[in-house]
């Protein structure tokens, strides 16, 4: 089953079937990954002792009581959130400086990122405890660091793990706390040390610092006794672990080094326990703004399936977790509690909105189906209309490539497929046990993606429906399913600038000579007219005949020709250009020469000769094209064949400039993989990771494109997308039986698919029987 969550199932009576079940709306939460039910529920109006924000509020996991620790300097709490006015002064006599503005706003603005986890293992456990903890709630923390003395031979993938170089535990506690100031002291406002024994419920964790101020000192986590006993300070425990606040860990670093040689301790959790009392004068806290450190000690050989009680249910940390084993079924079971009081919520804010409803101008009429969700787009005009999708379950009648009807297959099926069940599950659990329904057979299916809601389903189904006492009627069903769109993620990527020089390789054989004289006019126009910040590099391919013949004919004399004299218009730019003689000119041979002759920062865009440069295109590729990141791909808009598209009838200017800037009457080729945008640097990385291969296969170079080469060896986002301004005209590209069967493959159906469309087709089959005929 996917992890995916439907959501919000409505069922109505149709036909005859209305006096066999109730004709009642409902609403069924569906979820291919857990159970989710989520029933309309009438809202009865009358007085109530309890308070909207009790029920629905988060913070009873967080909410102290009387009793416990509270932090003493609780009271001075008000002047953090004074406002501060910070004069600004000019010294008449220091010079005017330009300013210098940071890169990003929260710089300026001095906001940091809320959390910082610290993992403290071991040599040992380094590959089993520390791994579970990174599986299971690492990727939920904004950074988590695992410190241990001695690393290990082979560190976990996916790991930033920090060796200090001693396997002292109390060592181990020093380095950690000055390495956490030293490199991230002024990034974090609030560092979480635990052991690799700790199971951590991070969303918990992250809510509750989101509800402390970051601008006092606080040492929070579960209090213990010194040994001894005998004074009021406490020490946080480290296997339940422990917050400390940004403002705390600046004032203790000046101490550490006094503590690491004047306190004496084995348990490095006391030593800076005894560190911070002795030199801040400050203990261990489990309250603090009456917001709750909740912990929960795991007993010896206890089952997390059977731990119910209401401590458990809302700790942020449990302790001691003796294997992997034990933290995977940990977070299983703290999934589950998430889920079964997310899902709780979500009844009692639907309840909530229902009752809100009456207090709208529209009242009742005015909730929207399901509660809580978009409203369905409502288009302005004919051309806004989102088309539904018809299919059955062997079939559908919206089809990639345009044809009316298709095999339903791969992701469309099994998407099918899981809606059937669902609605059959859902559609049990609410009328069971009075009925019990199951398929016959999926009458009519329909389905449209709404942009601001999801993906919506209509279904008629023949259902066999049985009753308790074992009657059974066939009946049809009509039902409505919703996958709502999820919280939309921003994928964080590294900072690019439009200002990049972008190299451009233009490969020329001597079979494309003529089509350079468009791409130099374009380039002109596009790039040496703007002053846009491009260079350019011919790369000239002699098969082994017009090798030997180059000092009597050039084949490339016009094309070198065109070029002194754009380089004679342009007194200073200079077009260089390479030439290479082999008889099969493989992409990746030819990217080996132009990479050793250009710096490893160097943005490439690898074109064609039918590509048009323009502005718009170099902008995206400067953006798109990541150093160490990402790399591009973009699939260019290719015209059709105009001796398919109009026959006998030449277009004219009007309509053949509208056609190219509404992209009309051409395709996206998703076959050519002949531009790319790289950076020279991830392309020697791929080909050094590539070079083991090579000693095995010689043959694999022309077996291989560029594309082929960061899918398989770079490990970097490989960013495949169309582009519309991208524009080349028809051509029938010149395959070369010499290359890989794929690449050849590929080079076929391009110039096939390039014909034009299959309408355009069918007319021109279809005028040409009706030609033969007469």
């Amino acid at each position: 089953m996917s992890s995916e969550t439907w959501d919000l199932l409505r069922v109505s009576v149709r036909g005859d079937g209305s006096s066999f079940v109730p004709a009642l709306p409902l609403i069924l939460g569906l979820s291919l990954g857990c159970s989710l039910s989520l029933l309309m529920v009438s809202w009865t109006q009358g007085d109530t002792e309890d308070s909207c924000g009790d029920e629905l509020g988060n913070g009873r996991r967080f909410l102290g009581g009387g009793e416990g620790h509270r932090d003493s300097r609780d009271g001075a709490g008000d002047a953090d959130f004074q406002p501060r006015i910070v004069p600004y002064h000019k010294d008449p006599n220091k010079p005017h400086k330009k300013v210098l503005r940071t890169r990003y706003i929260h710089t300026e603005l001095g906001i940091r990122e809320r959390l910082l986890v610290g993992v403290l293992t071991s040599r040992a456990t380094l590959n089993t405890l520390a791994v579970a903890v990174n599986r299971t709630v690492a990727h939920h923390f904004h950074r988590t660091f695992f410190f241990t003395g001695l690393r290990s031979p082979k560190v976990p993938h996916g790991m930033t793990v920090v060796a200090h170089g001693d396997d002292r535990p109390v060592w181990l506690m020093y380095e950690t706390v000055r390495h956490l100031h030293q490199h991230y002291g002024s990034e974090y406002d609030w560092f979480l040390l635990a052991q690799d024994d700790t199971y951590m419920q991070a969303d918990r964790l992250s809510e509750l610092v989101g509800h402390l101020s970051a601008g006092q000192d606080l040492y929070m986590g579960r209090a213990e006794e010194f040994i001894g006993g005998e004074e009021k300070a406490r020490y946080c425990h480290g296997g339940y672990g422990y917050l400390l606040s940004r403002s705390l860990l600046a004032r203790l670093q000046p101490h550490l080094d006094t503590c690491r040689n004047d306190i004496l301790s084995v348990r490095p959790d006391e030593w800076l326990g005894r560190c911070i009392i002795d030199y801040l004068g400050m203990s261990c806290v489990e309250v603090h703004q009456e917001m709750t450190y909740r912990y929960f000690e795991l007993g010896k050989n206890a089952d997390p399936e059977r731990e119910d009680s209401p401590e458990f249910k809302n700790a942020f940390t449990v302790h001691p977790v003796s294997d992997p084993n034990l933290m995977y079924r940990l977070h299983k079971r703290f999934s589950h509690i998430e889920l079964e009081w997310t899902y709780l919520q979500i009844q009692q804010l639907q309840m909530q909105i229902s009752n809100l409803s009456d207090l709208t101008p529209e009242g009742k009429a005015g909730v929207t189906w399901p509660i809580g969700i978009n409203p369905p787009f409502k288009p302005r005009t004919r051309f806004e209309v989102i088309n539904w999708e018809y299919f059955t379950e062997e079939h559908i009648y919206s089809c990639v490539d345009g044809s009316p009807k298709c095999e339903l297959r791969g992701v469309n099926r099994a998407d099918v497929n899981a809606i059937l069940e669902i609605a059959i599950e859902r559609l049990n659990e609410r009328y069971q046990p009075q009925l019990r329904f199951r398929k016959r057979r999926l009458l009519n299916g329909y389905r449209r993606f709404d942009p601001t809601r999801g993906m919506e389903y209509i279904l008629d189904l023949a259902l066999e429906a049985y009753t308790q006492k074992g009657h059974s009627q066939v009946i049809a069903k009509r039902v409505n399913l919703l996958r709502p769109l999820s919280s939309v993620e921003i994928i964080p990527m590294p900072y690019v600038t439009e200002a990049t020089r972008v190299q451009v390789i233009l490969p020329v054989t001597a079979q494309d000579q003529d089509y350079v004289g468009n791409f130099l006019d374009m380039y002109v126009m596009n790039t040496l007219d703007t002053h846009d910040n491009v260079l350019l590099t011919f790369l000239f391919i002699y098969d082994p005949f017009d090798a030997q013949r180059v000092s009597q004919t050039d084949v490339f004399a016009g094309v070198k020709a065109m070029i002194g004299e754009v380089e004679k218009r342009y007194g200073d730019v200079k077009i260089p250009w390479i030439s290479v003689k082999t008889e099969v000119p493989s992409q990746v041979k030819l990217m080996d020469i132009i990479s050793k002759k250009h710096p490893v920062d160097t943005l490439f865009f690898l074109a064609s000769v039918w590509t048009e440069v323009n502005a718009d295109f170099l902008n995206r590729c400067r953006m798109n094209a990541i150093s160490n990141w990402q790399v591009f791909f973009p699939i260019h808009f290719q015209e059709y064949n105009p001796a398919v598209l109009y026959r006998d009838q030449q277009p004219s200017a009007a309509s053949s400039s509208a056609a190219s800037e509404s992209l009309r009457d051409g395709h996206f080729d998703r076959h050519v993989f002949d531009e790319a945008c790289f950076y020279n640097a991830d392309y020697m990385t791929a080909r050094t990771k590539m070079a083991a291969d090579i000693l095995d296969n010689e043959e694999l170079l022309e077996s291989m494109d560029v594309y082929d080469i960061f899918v398989r060896y770079s490990g970097l986002h490989v960013f495949r997308a169309v582009e519309p301004a991208l524009i080349q005209k028809y051509v029938r590209r010149t395959c070369n039986p010499r290359f890989s069967e794929d690449i050849y493959h590929r080079c076929v159906l391009s110039n096939l698919e390039g014909l034009g469309s299959r309408s355009h087709l069918a007319m021109a089959l279809f005028e040409q029987e009706q030609a033969n005929s007469t």
